[in-house]
């Protein structure tokens, strides 16, 4: 059965030993938001031990338990496996990153829990984004099992100068939206995301957020959402929460 989603975003940085002396630092914007997502991806442990990492990639692709990879390409080689039993001796050099992301947070919150990956493409209809979320709630509902949805992804990366794509002085009021809907646990308001406006303003999280969306469509009550971080401090926003279905305690 489905108990629980949980939101968190996607930057390499959140490994420590990726970012240099500020992710070595114990206080600092890296700190609190690496405390943030380890509080939400905490709750999910908390419920469930099997897991379901849902993020973006450039196609369609599924990863099993099995799966295991490396930030070597951002810089270090930290390893990281669905599932305590992943073959970490020889890992993916090209694993997407929301299943890196994935691994690590399981190896640190949850090392017994047992995971898989689904990613979908970057360009998906919101339609096909919310029928994805459906579909994967109702078979997650009638498993025997408690699953977690682990959701990964990025709000706008064009919020200041320094962004990795600059500054859009769209993206303000439309993150501002996103955040709002997000902390709300507004189906209708995810569902309803701009697809060309998020490309544009290259909210790459866009298609997730939407899963998301779908996960809890069936409900009848918006989700009951705790924020644990909002903020962009980094010209990138990133959001950190976790979402149980609407009335559940």
């Amino acid at each position: 059965m489905f108990c629980v989603a949980s939101l968190v975003p996607s930057p390499p940085a959140l490994i420590p030993e990726l970012g240099g002396a500020a992710g070595a630092a114990a206080d600092g914007d890296l700190a609190r938001l690496r405390g943030a997502v380890f509080e939400a991806a905490g709750e999910l442990a908390g419920q469930a031990k099997r897991w379901i990492v849902v993020g973006v990639a450039d196609s369609d692709s599924v990863y099993d338990a099995e799966t295991a990879g490396t930030f070597r390409g951002y810089g270090v080689d930290i390893r990281a496996g669905l599932s305590a039993t992943a073959n970490t001796e020889n890992p993916d050099p090209d694993l997407p990153l929301p299943v890196l992301i994935g691994g690590w947070l399981r190896e640190r919150v949850a090392p017994d829990a047992i995971a898989v990956a689904r990613l979908v493409a970057s360009d998906t209809p919101a339609a096909e984004c919310l029928a994805y979320g459906r579909k994967l709630r109702a078979e997650l509902d009638s498993a025997t099992d408690r699953y977690g949805v682990l959701v990964v992804g990025d709000g706008a990366a064009t919020l200041s100068l320094k962004a990795p794509r600059y500054l859009d002085p769209r993206a303000e009021a439309a993150q501002a939206e996103i955040d709002r809907a997000l902390a709300a646990g507004d189906r209708t308001a995810l569902a309803a995301l701009d697809e060309q406006l998020c490309a544009e303003l290259d909210v790459a999280g866009r298609p997730a957020f939407q899963v998301l969306a779908g996960l809890f469509a069936a409900d009848a009550a918006d989700p009951r959402v705790e924020t644990f971080y909002a903020a962009a401090p980094f010209g990138v926003a990133y959001h950190a929460s976790s979402w149980l279905p609407g009335g559940a305690a």
